[in-house]
């Protein structure tokens, strides 16, 4: 009897035990609990900490930011960049469909006027080039995970993200020297008149039907639609070069995380308004304005393409005695 009421005992002190340490525990993992709190808070009211670091922002642990900024790049910059590039395409696919092409009346002349040269050529290039390889890349990297990630294995999706930042980040220098080039050089020649109001009234001449049907307004060396194109280029350009440097060489700026994410969103803005006019732009060279493509390949464009759509330029060239034409 004395042995079963020995193992009873036993028995029970050991529970009293466990329980007691279950309790000690509880108590210490609600102090910890509360402790983490505590220290989140102070972290997120801007508490300061030591570090070896000797950024400006050495003593800030934590940078707090307003995370609906992220949800903005993810969820409406990145399908207003597919629209951007694809919607733009398909605009215009159906837009020549129905319009058809701005052709030459009376056909080309076979007389070529020398109108921009090798080095206007070589820088035009130098920007477009990389432009068109950054805004893919730039696709792909904001928007990929949406459209291209659920299509392809994660093998060939990692190699093609991969592959696009590499693509990215090395086409950023050729891409910020073109636009240095041709904001500084062509400048002069994108200032705004008078006539290019009435250019935009008829849209320029390149409608087909109704009242706009045969017109063509006045322009100078760079039409109303150029301009607005170039001053586009200009600005949202000197936006993503900027905040490209930011994001390129943080440890050359280090800037905060705030000011990363806000470059970060203001070069996702403009990627998509140089994206949308850049698609315009190729489809008026290359498609809508029959002879224009010739100017950025040779330099030289037919006299007939001069008279039709940049009249005061060439007469001004022919009065000032520096017409040229390609022997």
């Amino acid at each position: 009897m004395n042995k079963w009421f020995k193992h009873i005992g036993i028995a029970i002190a050991l529970l009293f035990s466990v329980t007691a340490f279950a309790h000690d525990g509880a108590e210490h993992e609600h102090d910890a609990q509360a402790n983490n709190g505590q220290i989140w808070s102070q972290l997120k009211a801007g508490a300061e900490g030591y570090t070896t670091s000797t950024s400006e922002f050495h003593a800030q642990p934590i940078n707090t930011y307003d995370l609906r900024v992220l949800e903005l790049r993810s969820d409406l910059l990145a399908p207003a960049l597919m629209a951007a590039l694809f919607g733009m395409i398909i605009i215009f696919i159906v837009f020549i469909k129905v319009n058809g092409i701005s052709k030459l009346h009376g056909g080309f002349s076979g007389k070529l006027v020398y109108r921009w040269s090798k080095f206007d050529v070589s820088i035009h290039w130098l920007g477009a080039i990389p432009c068109l390889l950054l805004i893919l890349t730039g696709l792909t990297l904001l928007a990929g995970r949406f459209f291209f990630q659920p299509y392809i294995g994660e093998g060939l999706w990692s190699n093609l993200v991969y592959a696009a930042k590499q693509v990215h980040d090395f086409m950023a220098i050729p891409f910020m020297l073109g636009w240095a080039l041709m904001t500084a050089l062509w400048a002069k020649n994108q200032l705004p008149k008078m006539y290019d109001v009435k250019w935009m009234m008829v849209v320029g001449g390149y409608i087909n039907f109704g009242p706009f049907k045969g017109k063509h307004p006045d322009a100078g060396f760079a039409n109303a639609g150029e301009k607005l194109w170039f001053w586009a280029f200009a600005v949202f350009g000197l936006v993503i070069s900027a905040s490209g440097m930011l994001l390129l060489f943080p440890n050359l700026f280090e800037p905060s995380r705030t000011l990363s994410l806000i470059a970060l969103v203001l070069h996702s803005v403009s990627a998509i308004i140089i994206t949308a006019f850049s698609i315009v732009h190729i489809f008026m060279a290359t498609v809508m304005s029959e002879g224009g493509m010739e100017c950025m390949v040779s330099g030289y464009c037919d006299e007939t393409w001069a008279t039709q759509h940049h009249n005061l330029w060439f007469d001004e060239i022919k009065e000032n005695g520096t017409l040229k034409y390609k022997e």
